[in-house]
């Protein structure tokens, strides 16, 4: 029997390990290689696979990501970075992405030879997510662009294609934004905590300071203000010598009379009423403390500082199973069903339109002949004539559209009972089974009350005696019909839900556009887009009652403007019966329900397509057609 031959990447593995953890300054890391993600857990640090064939991306990828993660190791406090991290979705992704940037220019300076392997990596994750082919800010992450972008500068490098396009595209706002503060980038290199404040100065300046939290060096200030004052008190010679004074006078004055005690007690009596006098009413403090004010409250939204809700308390963020029995779900879903029988198959043949559009654009490609991979059942009838052959795999490519999750946002309001929310659910139900067969996430959320005028907040508000303009006065309810990641299959019977009687009450729209942003925010997707669906403006009869008459309204905008300054969440509308091109920049008006399954696949498809002019026609002109139609 022959012996074995051994893979012939295994002194590459090897060998790449062991420099990984003389570049980490770790001698005790585990270095192993897996088709899991990349990265750090612990002591231990995955790098991607290397097959037997060694091929020359995959030796590039490796050497590259190892480099990376070793410079990470090497140079990152993880203590340091914890402190002046950021609370914020959006702050925390700058903040990472500068301090990753951060550990590789250390790498390069120190470590030249690192700075190339690190391009390897970044080109290709940058081919991996599709940067090169971005042509529109808002379709690249900030985040990454400011990585970018501080990598290039504390370098002086170019990056690879993908990449640089990615920072050409945010670079002239970050400049603009931050320029004074970009330029003691250098300075700023070799000090972990002195990078961090410098970070946090940069999220600022890009309009991100409200997710920054407290700032951590003030705190430490305050702390040690603290600390000084009880050790000058403890260690004061002179307060000690004071003491031990009127020890003595104690210790030598034991013959003192009663009477004399009685004239300085009668003393001390009169400075403390002389005292009250010219206090007049202010509250006396114990000694040696001042007036604490109470900590400024949070602002219930990123948006408006100033918007208000009188009591949260009772709101609710609730999975659909949650207020249904499943056999009432299956009941309620089978009625819509019914419902809308005869228009399923229009709505259908409008999905299977959407889905032929979207895989048209899917470069699909398989890599045969392969070592690794998925078995290739084409070619197992060599093996079959053949016993010595060995067994053929392949791999398929990512498509174009896998990173991308979607979410409808559907409101679930009074006025629209009836067909139209009919039309709705089984809208967002078949546009979610499309998508997900082109391997896109899909969420399905809804909004509307606990209760019609008012509620327990009302409640509230009546027995503190009606204070003026309380904000927000009633118990939100927001509803998630799918999550993102649940398979449709799993998920049908929630959106007959919706039939349920007494479920839609009133909208307020702004708090669920600012929730269904917060979720989007923290997915890991790189394209997120935000599809609002709405038959009217904001409207709570408890909070108009007794707040300007556009309060709502009002937030509503503020928080639209919010997102799309932000850049990280692609926005639009669909009014039904309602202009909503007066809040949304990329909205459609329809007149009839009827519409409704044709504008939500034409606006998808739309920003599918890669002709950036097909789809400022369908976003920009189609609306006001539609509109004046």
């Amino acid at each position: 029997m022959s012996k074995p031959i051994d893979n012939p990447a295994d002194p590459f593995k090897k060998a790449l390990a062991e420099a990984t953890k003389v570049m980490a300054d770790d001698a005790e890391m585990t270095v192993s290689y897996s088709v899991d993600p990349s990265g750090m857990s612990g002591d231990a640090m995955r790098l991607p696979q290397v097959s037997r064939r060694m091929t020359r991306d995959e030796v590039l990828l490796a050497r590259g990501t190892a480099d990376a993660l070793a410079m990470q190791r090497r140079y990152h406090d993880a203590d340091t970075h914890a402190k002046y991290a950021p609370p914020g979705d959006m702050a925390r992704d700058l903040y990472e992405a500068m301090e990753t940037a951060r550990c590789e220019a250390m790498g390069a300076r120190d470590m030249p030879g690192t700075a190339s392997n690190i391009d390897a990596k970044i080109d290709a994750d940058a081919k991996r997510l599709g940067y090169g082919e971005v042509t529109s800010a808002q379709d690249a992450p900030l985040s990454v662009a400011a990585g970018y972008l501080v990598r290039h500068l504390a370098t002086g490098r170019p990056l690879p294609d993908g990449a640089q396009n990615v920072m050409d595209l945010w670079r002239g706002f970050i400049e603009e934004q931050a320029a004074g503060t970009l330029g003691d980038l250098q300075d700023k290199l070799s000090n972990q905590s002195d990078f961090a404040v410098f970070s946090r100065r940069i999220i600022e300046q890009l309009g991100y300071g409200d997710q920054l939290g407290e700032d951590p060096d003030q705190n430490d200030e305050d702390q040690d203000d603290s600390a000084e004052e009880d050790q000058e008190e403890e260690q004061d010679p002179d307060s000690a010598g004071d003491q031990d004074d009127q020890d003595d006078d104690a210790e030598a004055s034991p013959e003192q009379s009663q009477e004399e005690q009685q004239d300085s007690a009668s003393a001390q009596v009169s400075m403390d009423d002389l005292a009250d006098e010219e206090m007049g009413d202010e509250t006396e403090l114990p000694e040696g403390e001042a007036p604490i004010e109470p900590p400024a409250p949070q602002p219930v939204s990123d948006a408006d500082p100033n918007y208000q809700v009188y009591l949260s308390d009772h709101d609710e963020e609730i999975a659909a199973e949650d207020l249904a029995e499943p056999i009432e779900l299956e009941r309620l879903r089978t009625y819509l069903d019914q419902q809308l029988e005869p228009l399923k198959g229009a709505v259908s043949r409008l999905a299977n339109k959407l889905q032929r559009r979207l895989q048209a654009q899917q470069n699909r490609s398989w890599e045969f002949d392969l070592e690794e991979g998925i078995l290739d059942a084409g070619r197992l009838a060599r093996v079959v004539a053949n016993p010595t052959t060995p067994l053929s795999f392949k791999i398929e490519h990512d498509t174009e559209f896998r990173d991308t999750v979607v979410t409808l946002l559907l409101d679930n309001s009074g006025s629209m009972r009836g067909r139209p929310i009919s039309i709705a659910a089984i809208c967002a139900d078949i546009l979610a089974r499309t998508l997900e067969r082109c391997n896109v996430k899909v969420e399905i959320l809804g909004f509307t009350t606990r209760a019609w005028k008012g509620g327990q907040a009302r409640e509230k508000w009546l027995a503190d005696g009606r204070p003026q303009q309380p904000g927000r006065l009633n118990d939100l309810r927001h509803i998630i019909y799918k999550s993102a990641d649940a398979p449709w299959r799993r998920t049908r019977p929630n959106l007959g839900l919706m039939m349920k009687e007494g479920l839609l009450k009133e909208n307020i729209d702004g708090e669920a556009l600012e929730w269904a942003h917060r979720r989007m925010a923290a997915r890991p997707e790189a394209r997120k887009i935000l599809m609002v669906i709405s038959d009217g403006a904001p409207v709570d009869d408890s909070t108009l009652s007794v707040n300007p008459a556009n309060y709502l309204e009002k937030h509503l905008r503020d928080v639209i403007a919010m997102v799309e300054k932000r850049k990280m969440v692609e926005l639009l509308a669909i009014g039904i019966g309602h202009d909503v091109t007066r809040y949304y920049d990329r909205a459609v008006t329809i007149t009839d329900v009827e519409q409704l399954a044709g504008a939500m696949t034409e606006q998808l498809a739309s920003l599918f397509d890669t002709d950036p002019r097909k789809r400022a026609r369908v976003l920009g002109m189609k609306s006001r057609g539609r509109k004046a139609g």
